[in-house]
């Protein structure tokens, strides 16, 4: 019998390269997920179309919308409230231009700093769409990777994981033309302060731009389907939220349809049931985002989406397809960055050791206005809807001595807590700083602490966060400072 003949170099490169696992979507969950999967051990590639890793959050949205947020809000206090403090600030002047680069400079840093967390790590950085090819002979999966120049390559791996995030989702009869109807990306981009904006939606996506350019100048009209601000969270929180966005400037009309936009010349006319058209020269786009699946091959393998487009995962974050995961935008729950991240870190562990787990009822939510709106755990509506007994007690910023000092007192705390255990069940805020100030409370909801716990706690003084404390010695019926 004759020997075998010796592997060649062109055998080798015959064979794809062969990972533990691949990470399709490079945003806060996929590159996340990648780390930590290579802290386990596991080979490791992530698979991204945009040169920048971080996807929407870090290019397009969380990140440069809060470098926007701070440079606005600088700007507002110059012209507004330095002199207040005795700081006389004489001939303001917006520099849009640099501030639109400061914006860009801080995203670069930052993808920046994931690509250098990439190498030290092990991950293999992959650049192009990834899409599912089906499976090898051995029961791979086969990843195809096809950059925006140059040819496809693929790659194989015994578990996958889909984190291609989200989109921006629009309305019957609006057409997004990227200039002058546009969502948050071009909302963050523009070259010059729109003397009229419109914006469609009242959520985060809507409130957070829109505050950005009523800042530096624009007249602003919020047009919201629903009867509030920020659906979905606490009932007094947004009643609270929509008196103080009211005393801003910000004109925002609820109860309101939208049927449609058009651009005549360099306005935008959009129209609403019921209601007369209105004229603008931007209008921003903000009624949500949509899971974004689009080109994932998730037909090859036999993989469908649930009615509202998002893929159906058990509570591992694995699909009816074996070894198929997903997370983030992709699947049910808040569309937030650090769910996503949180899902990342988990399905990385259950992948290595077979366990990991997110508590999807413990994550927060913050708006990044001014003041603050920051929500963990069940509402006030959820509760009563349940049927479950419970104490609220809440505390004003305007009786903190920090909030006096830095002449940012609008707002409060609530703590809600079971009457009967005085667990602390939600914890909902508006006011300086809160999107801080909810990581106290989410730490102590899930370590099952009550409200008497937080009470108990020294908290140092003069700070925000004695509100916290505050607001659970209300719900006790013993508040000291009220």
């Amino acid at each position: 019998m004759s020997a075998a003949a010796p592997a060649t170099a062109s055998d080798a490169l015959a064979a794809p390269p062969r990972f533990d696992v691949v990470f399709i979507g490079g945003g806060p969950g996929g590159y996340v997920g990648a780390i930590r999967a290579a802290q386990l051990g596991l080979r490791v590639a992530c698979v991204e179309v945009e040169k920048q890793l971080g996807g929407t959050c870090l290019r397009v949205g969380c990140i440069p919308s809060k470098a926007l947020l701070e440079s606005s809000d600088h700007y507002e206090a110059a012209r507004t409230h330095l002199a207040d403090h005795g700081v006389r600030v004489d001939g303001v002047a917006l520099d849009l231009a640099k501030m639109m680069q400061r914006k860009d400079r801080v995203v670069r840093a930052m993808a920046g700093g994931i690509d250098g967390l990439f190498k030290k790590n092990g991950v293999s950085r992959l650049l192009g769409k990834g899409s599912l090819q089906g499976r090898d002979g051995a029961g791979d999966f086969v990843v195809a990777v096809t950059p925006m120049e140059g040819a496809p390559t693929t790659v194989t791996a015994g578990k996958v994981v889909l984190a291609t995030g989200s989109t921006v989702a629009t309305l019957p009869g609006l057409v997004l033309d990227g200039d002058r109807i546009g969502g948050s990306t071009e909302a963050l981009a523009w070259s010059a302060v729109p003397e009229r904006l419109i914006v469609i939606g009242a959520g985060v996506i809507a409130l957070e731009p829109g505050s950005v350019w009523r800042r530096l100048g624009s007249a602003v009209t919020g047009w919201e389907y629903a009867d509030g601000p920020l659906l979905g969270m606490d009932g007094e929180l947004r009643s609270a939220a929509a008196k103080l966005f009211k005393k801003q400037g910000l004109d925002l009309r609820y109860g309101v349809q939208v049927t449609g936009a058009r651009v005549e010349g360099d306005e935008v006319v959009v129209e609403a049931k019921g209601l007369e058209p209105l004229r603008c020269d931007r209008l921003l786009v903000a009624v949500g985002r949509k899971p974004y699946t689009e080109g994932l091959g998730l037909e090859v393998v036999g993989l469908a989406c649930d009615p509202r487009g998002r893929v159906p995962v058990d509570a591992h974050l694995q699909t009816d397809i074996a070894g198929l995961f997903a997370i983030g935008d992709l699947i049910a729950g808040p569309m937030l960055a650090h769910k996503a991240e949180e899902e990342g870190v988990a399905v990385a562990e259950y992948i290595a050791t077979g366990y990991g787990h997110v508590d999807l009822a413990l994550v927060p939510g913050v708006v990044y206005t001014d003041p603050e709106v920051a929500s963990v755990g069940q509402t006030e509506e959820q509760l009563q809807a349940a049927g479950v007994p419970y104490r609220k007690g809440s505390f004003p910023f305007i009786a903190n001595g920090r909030a006096r000092a830095m002449a940012s007192t609008d707002g409060f705390i609530k703590v809600l807590a079971h009457a009967e255990t005085d667990r602390v069940l939600g914890v909902h805020a508006i006011g300086p700083r809160v999107g801080e100030l909810i990581a106290e409370a989410a730490l102590a909801m899930a370590f099952s602490a009550s409200a008497e716990d937080i009470s108990r706690v020294c908290h140092a003084h003069p700070t925000l966060s004695e509100v916290t404390k505050e607001a659970a010695l209300a719900s006790l019926g013993r508040a000291l400072n009220i």
